[in-house]
């Protein structure tokens, strides 16, 4: 928003006061400068069951939608979706100027996750996603993909035509300003192997952390520590059954202790659910990457990440949830010396938020 608004376009940002990971509201009166932010859903309660939190976000999301569109498209030549949610901008389509331009960003292809569950109700969902990711996808002017294997994995599911689809990577958003909260959490004396983020599904928690438990039963290193940052119902649940003095769980840092999270980190874990790359690409990556933070990727065989650090001689990227195999990657990367400067360049050409505002911006001209 901030780089839209320092180009001098005037932005509006309709959104809901922050509830995740928790799922629970947390009012905020954060402003930007130069931004109009209009925010609801600060009475939401959202349930404890998974599948009733979701109705309940896209059905109240769509209903605060509804209520502004028509006063705050006034003006405005672009309209920016970001997918997921996808049901409020199915539900104002009819509502909507014909002449703004639809620019819609695909952080998370919603079909790839439901179609790995089984259960009637689990394959009502999945259509029902399919149905209304189709209307979203096909009425959008343009179409901001986060990785290429999320681009043509939707054009597969909905035959979306090749010149209105374009790949972005997510960008880089730390700063240089490092911090200094965070020694008593992460000793400097220890190694400590973190996990950071939103813990969920897609993270494969379980595995997570049964590999965390498996590993420290069979390394032999004694000052050797596992670390999750997290909250929400995935990370509470493991919490309370954990007993290992070694494995720390931690609330999710402030964004201004993000910095000083990476730079403590010998090495960052990102793990995704079997069969679901197609669906995301780590947002955190370009961060990682250019903290110079150590990184091992649990990825899908021949998926784009796992492309990425191949192509880019990057460290390390595996396919396989064999808990011997993480290990033996695990034990090569503690010992192995990372070219920092190298990580940065990467994450320098590869994720820059100039790229996405062109792209965005472009869309009025075509």
């Amino acid at each position: 928003m901030n780089s839209l608004k320092d180009k001098g376009h005037r932005v509006t940002v309709l959104c809901f006061h922050p509830f995740y990971p928790e799922w629970k509201t947390k009012v905020s009166n954060d402003t930007l400068d130069g931004v109009t932010i209009i925010r609801g859903g600060k009475s939401i309660f959202y349930p404890k069951i998974a599948i009733l939190r979701r109705i309940v976000l896209e059905l109240s999301f769509l209903f605060f939608v509804l209520r502004k569109i028509a006063k705050h498209q006034k003006n405005k030549d672009i309209i920016l979706p970001v997918f997921p949610p996808s049901f409020a901008f199915f539900g104002i389509l009819f509502f909507l100027n014909k002449k703004i331009r639809k620019v819609g960003m695909v952080h998370d292809l919603q079909e790839i996750y439901s179609s790995n569950k089984k259960g009637i109700l689990n394959k009502i969902i999945s259509f029902f996603i399919n149905k209304i990711e189709n209307k979203c996808y096909s009425s959008c002017d343009k179409l901001i993909f986060l990785s290429e294997e999320m681009k043509e994995q939707a054009r597969s599911l909905y035959d979306l035509e090749k010149t209105t689809i374009e790949v972005q990577y997510p960008f880089i958003t730390i700063t240089d300003k490092i911090s200094n909260d965070l020694g008593n959490v992460l000793n400097p004396e220890n190694i400590n192997i973190v996990y950071s983020g939103a813990l969920g599904e897609k993270q494969n928690p379980e595995e997570l952390y049964d590999f965390f438990k498996y590993a420290l039963d069979t390394i032999d290193i004694d000052n050797i520590f596992f670390h999750i940052f997290s909250q929400g119902a995935d990370f509470q649940k493991l919490k309370e059954k954990n007993s290992n003095r070694k494995i720390k769980f931690h609330n999710l840092v402030k964004k201004e202790n993000l910095e000083e999270l990476y730079k403590r980190s010998d090495i960052q874990i990102i793990p995704q659910l079997p069969n679901t790359s197609k669906g995301s690409l780590p947002s955190k990556l370009p961060n990682l990457l250019i903290s110079g933070c150590k990184i091992l990727v649990i990825t899908d065989k021949n998926s784009e990440i796992e492309k990425l650090f191949k192509n880019n001689n990057l460290e390390k990227a595996i396919h396989s949830w064999n808990q011997d195999t993480i290990l033996a990657s695990l034990k090569s990367l503690i010992t192995l010396k990372t070219d920092k400067n190298h990580q940065s360049t990467i994450a320098k050409k590869l994720f820059t938020i100039d790229q996405m505002v062109e792209k965005i911006i472009n869309c009025t001209l075509n």
